[in-house]
């Protein structure tokens, strides 16, 4: 499933940190935004990152899933690339 993860991270370093971690499972499309074609595990670990790894009384992570009907809605002005569902097999 495709996922739109946004934060707003008030500290430096746990910022960094987010980011690298986020750069496994998706493409870093905006400052802070992450579009991700991810499993429900993978949801499983980005939620237990930021549960362990930040401060939840000063930082922020939205997760939005993305319907397949609906990623061919998204509309983009200016520079950038549209993700879209990927189908593959891993052998």
């Amino acid at each position: 499933m495709i996922s739109l993860i946004t934060y707003d991270i008030t500290d430096p370093k746990r910022l960094r940190r987010m980011h690298k971690f986020l750069k496994e499972y998706g493409l870093n499309t905006q400052k802070s935004v992450f579009e991700c074609d991810i499993d429900d595990n993978a949801l499983k670990s980005i939620r237990k990152f930021c549960r362990a790894e930040l401060d939840l009384a000063d930082d922020q992570v939205r997760i939005y899933k993305i319907c397949s009907r609906c990623i061919n809605k998204v509309a983009i002005s200016g520079q950038g690339l549209k993700i879209t569902q990927l189908d593959y097999t891993v052998i």
